[in-house]
Parts: structure tokens; sequence; C-alpha cells
């Protein structure tokens, strides 16, 4: 079989519209409306708190890390800051980008476009991404969001831990945007009214950037660039690490999300870090449940769900030998096994997609 080509404009973004995989109807686990109505109940509360916690907390390690620079003293609370700038932001980013997390709209864009910044990605482009991520999770040559393609590049995922290749992606898209012009593949699915708004935005950035550059020569030091900059390099490991967990290993080319998405019981600290994106079939199901109800959604429809993975290294133990597989038969994909409470998984889209004989393999 042809190996798959993730552009959103080469053939197999032409065969998931032809295949009807482009746009499809997704399979959701029934919910009461009453109890799904309550769970979609946005309030401002948990997420002020979390964003006082997350702000505060990214003042407070920058503030004794400038304060204990140049000392090695000062690397603990840089490694923090770092998290919370370069992780947090992911899940920030996500979660106001659905304008679940606050009741307030302009609380949503306020914190969007903040942690957008933080972790580089233009807030208008990644709107409309992230609307595709959702429409068309994981199908292939249509998800511009897919974290791990197959066969998967083990250097690539290594790099990015580092937030080598994502950064310096982001950088480049910066300049890219503020030069006036878009990616290819961004015009596929940012509207023609929404171009100038990305540029915009991207020359705002490239000033803030060239002013904290600017100070730091003028200090004859980077420590204008740990606070604006490197974090979103040497934080990245944590939204690294629960991203990949996301999809990884999974299928592809398929309109069940219990098939292509994993849930993972996490610790207190990561599931803030997160904010509770590890319950990440859920989310998917039901994107606009405020993350705050997560856990709730998770216990209503967990008899219709495969066993979440208990821990984070669980999770990357199941994962790992999937990937390491993909490298000899990409078609291969873990299949979880469902409770006798669930109803069948929905594959129909995947065996028209693959074939059958190719489907049947990968089970």
């Amino acid at each position: 079989m042809a190996r798959r080509d993730y552009s959103l404009l080469g053939p197999d973004a032409k065969r998931a519209v032809e295949t009807g995989l482009a746009a499809a109807e997704w399979y959701h686990t029934e919910v009461p409306r009453k109890d799904m109505k309550a769970l979609m109940q946005r309030s401002d509360g948990p997420a002020i708190r979390d964003t006082i916690l997350w702000l505060g907390g990214m003042v407070l390690f920058a503030g004794i890390g400038i304060a204990l620079w140049p000392s090695w003293w000062s690397a603990p609370f840089w490694l923090a800051y770092g998290v919370l700038y370069g992780s947090a932001s992911d899940s920030r980013w996500h979660e106001c980008s659905h304008g679940t997390a606050f009741k307030t709209p302009w609380m949503n864009d306020w914190v969007y476009n903040i942690a957008s910044f933080m972790i580089l990605r233009n807030p208008v482009t990644w709107r409309w991404s992230h609307a595709r991520h959702h429409t068309d999770t994981y199908i292939v040559g249509r998800d511009p969001e897919i974290a791990i393609m197959r066969p998967p590049v083990f250097a690539k995922l290594v790099l990015n831990f580092f937030g080598i290749l994502d950064a310096w992606n982001g950088w480049g898209r910066m300049l890219l945007n503020a030069s006036g012009r878009l990616d290819p593949e961004e015009a596929t699915f940012v509207p023609d009214s929404e171009k100038p708004k990305v540029v915009s935005v991207a020359r705002i950035w490239v000033v803030i950037y060239a002013a904290t550059i600017g100070l730091a020569l003028w200090m004859g030091s980077i420590l204008p660039l740990m606070v604006i900059g490197l974090p979103r390099l040497y934080g990245a490991w944590h939204h690294v690490m629960t991203g990949l967990l996301q999809h990884g290993g999974l299928a592809d080319n398929v309109i069940d999300h219990r098939l292509n998405s994993r849930t993972v019981f996490m610790n207190p600290i990561s599931r803030f870090i997160y904010w509770n994106m590890n319950y990440h079939v859920e989310h998917h199901m039901f994107p606009m449940v405020p993350y705050h109800a997560l856990p709730k959604l998770h216990a209503m429809i967990k008899h219709d769900l495969p066993a979440p993975n208990r821990s984070i290294a669980e999770g990357f133990a199941e994962m790992w030998p999937a990937l390491k597989r993909q490298l000899r038969y990409e078609d291969y994909f873990l299949k979880r096994e469902l409770p006798p409470t669930a109803r069948p998984y929905r594959e129909d889209f995947h065996r028209s997609a693959l074939g059958e004989a190719g489907a049947t393999a990968a089970e």
C-alpha cells in the first residue's frame, strides 16, 4: 500500500473527501439531554482560580529565577517557569479556543491570546486549525494537527521534547505571516476574511521578540530571553509527553473517537498543567464540555469506552511498541478492548478507506 500523504494538498486529502471521511458524522455515546446540558454549563470560577495559579506561579518562579541569576541555584525555578510557559500554555490555548474555559467571552479571548503567544501558535490560524482537527480527527490529509505520522520518525519526536522542531517552525511561520503571506496549507482552512488578522498578530509578535532580543543585546545577557522565547524550548517536554498520548499508536481514518483517542489517568500536577485533557476520548466526543466537567463526563460514559490507562507510564508502555511496529507496517494500530456494556466500534469508514485486507491485518 502507498504511504500516507499528510499534506492537506495531497492525494489523501482528496481521497478523504471522495470516501466520505471528511466532515463525517462521528460516533457518540448516548448521554441524556438533561445531563449533557448540566455538563456543558460554563462557569468563570474554576478557570479564574486556575489562571491565577498559572500566571501567579510564572511570576513567582521567574522572579526567584531573576533574583538568583546567574547562579545555578536559579535553574529549578527556570525549569518550573518553563513548564508553565511552554507546556501549560498549550492546554490553556486549547481549551480557550473552544470558548469553554470561562463563561465570560473576553476572558477566554484574553487567556487564549496570551497562551497562543507563549506556545507560538497564531491565535487566528490555530482557531481554524483546531476546528478542522475536531471535524476530521486523525483523518490523513485533512487533520493539520497530527502529532505522530506513520511511519513514526522517532528523532523528530525526541527533538520536540525540547521544543526544537515545533518552536523553530513556529518562529518561521511567524516571520512568514509577518511578511504578509500564509503557508499554502494554512490557506486551505483559514478564510480569506481572516488573513489580515493573521498578518497583524504575527507583526505584533515580531515587535515583541525584537524588543526582547534588543534588551538581551543591550544587557549582554540572555536573561530577557529566559523570560520570553527560550521557555518555549526548555519547558516543552510536558506538553509533548501528554500530547503524544492523545492519539499515538491508535487508529487513523476512522469516525469513532474510541478508536483514535486515549484517556489516561494522571497525577494532580499533570492534570493542572494539562487542564484535564487527559480525558481525551471524552473531550473529542463532546468538545463543548468544559475541562473542569470532564471527570464527571467520564464517569457517565465510561461504560461505553475502553478502559483508561492508569498512568502516564502505562500509556507510554502501551504506545511505544505500537509505534515501533508501525515502522515496519504503517497500517498497524492498537485496537483497545471495549467493556461488555459498550456498543461496538464504528469501523465501516476505516475498512472503506484502507481496504478490507489492510483493516483486517491491522486488527
